[in-house]
């Protein structure tokens, strides 16, 4: 049998039905983006290459690991608290989502921040704060709004002004200590302690709080604080000795506020606690049910409180800055570098990176512009002394 060669163009086709159209497999599309990287020799890869095939197991945590990611997550900064409480406010009132938000909800609170006529240093905190409280690989563009800020900058000069701490030196210090101390009430003796040992350990507020017992040993001359990690040195442990001064008295402070706490069974958890106006110290069931996130520890907000407390009630002003629990911090860099510390010195005390520029800039420097006068070398001019005697 002879089979044309027209026949022969149909062995291989499909038979479909009248009307049916044959659609040919879509061509295979490259997978690659913006950041795909190849080596020489390798093939682009494409829609039709094998791939990895993930089951249910590649994709669930455990039930510990999600408690401890819910926990982690949650705990956060105080300040970062704060930034976020804030801005889930602002998005219920918009009628957005504030988690995870989009970069346009994330843009326009940018704005909104700026509308209010905030510190440029203010907003970028907060708006960092914002942005790093997202989920993993759910963070907002900020390009957007960092153009926004860019343009509000230029035009608003005094949104860079700085309103720095009042510097607590121990002129300062000293009378607010006694102050808190006149009473003779354990709350006193917490206050004192608290502010001998913030001036000292030139920490941050919220370093300050997270202390607990087991991190402190008090010598007859020095406090020696072991601190896991700080804002500085993350991941990184340290041994700090805080030598005594006849003046801050801080081994006496720390020792009787301490003794107190082990008079009521405390001896372990946080060193800064809430004391009750009899002296005695909830304990943890009392406290569980009024307590925040913080629990039997201090909020850095106390902290504060009770220095504008103390520093009111000795009787001091100040020269127009405001006075917080960063004072205290302020105060001891103060201290050191108007007396001689050198820029290494005061990088170490303070814990501030190598070669910041911080603790010059923004204490010791101040303070030195605001003392020198450089008029005082212009002579007095005296009216009646220049008139000729008749």
């Amino acid at each position: 049998m002879t089979v044309r060669a027209e026949d022969e163009e149909f062995v291989d086709a499909e038979l479909v039905e009248d009307g049916e159209l044959v659609r040919a497999a879509p061509a295979p599309r490259p997978l690659v983006d913006e950041h795909t990287v190849l080596r020489p020799g390798e093939a682009i890869p494409t829609s039709d290459d094998p791939g990895t095939t993930y089951t249910e197991r590649d994709l669930y945590v455990s039930k510990e690991t999600a408690q401890a990611l819910e926990a982690a997550e949650t705990e956060g900064s105080p300040q970062r608290q704060t930034a976020m409480r804030l801005f889930e406010a602002w998005c219920a009132e918009q009628g957005r989502v504030a988690k995870p938000c989009t970069t346009a909800t994330y843009t326009e609170y940018g704005r909104h921040l700026m509308a209010r006529g905030l510190k440029v240093t203010t907003i970028r905190h907060y708006m960092s704060l914002i942005r790093t409280s997202m989920p993993p690989g759910k963070k907002p563009d900020a390009s957007l709004y960092q153009q926004l800020l860019g343009h509000y900058r230029k035009k608003n000069k005094r949104a860079l002004r700085r309103k720095e701490a009042f510097p607590i030196t121990l002129p300062y210090l000293v009378p607010m200590m006694q102050k808190a101390e006149a009473d003779n009430r354990p709350i006193g003796w917490r206050d004192a302690a608290m502010f001998a040992f913030g001036y000292r350990f030139l920490g941050r507020s919220i370093e300050d709080v997270d202390l607990d017992l087991e991190d402190l040993t008090i010598t007859d001359d020095m406090v020696v604080v072991w601190l896991a990690e700080d804002k500085t040195h993350k991941g990184e442990d340290q041994t700090l000795y805080l030598h005594d001064r006849e003046d801050l008295q801080l081994v006496f402070r720390m020792r009787r506020w301490v003794n107190h706490l082990a008079e009521q069974g405390i001896t372990t958890g946080p060193v800064f606690r809430e004391v009750k106006r009899n002296g005695s110290i909830p304990s943890s069931e009392t406290r569980a049910k009024t307590a925040t996130k913080r629990g039997d520890y201090l909020r850095p907000q106390t902290v504060n409180e009770r220095v504008k407390l103390w520093f009111a009630a000795a009787g001091l002003t100040t020269d127009g800055r405001p006075v917080s629990s960063h004072s205290l911090r302020a105060g001891g860099a103060t201290d050191l570098g108007m007396n001689g510390a050198t820029d290494e010195e005061l990088e170490e005390a303070g814990r501030w990176k190598r070669g910041s520029r911080i603790p010059r800039e923004r204490y010791v420097r101040p303070v030195k512009n605001a003392a020198a006068d450089p008029f005082k070398k212009v002579p007095t001019h005296a009216p009646e002394a220049a008139q000729p005697q008749g």
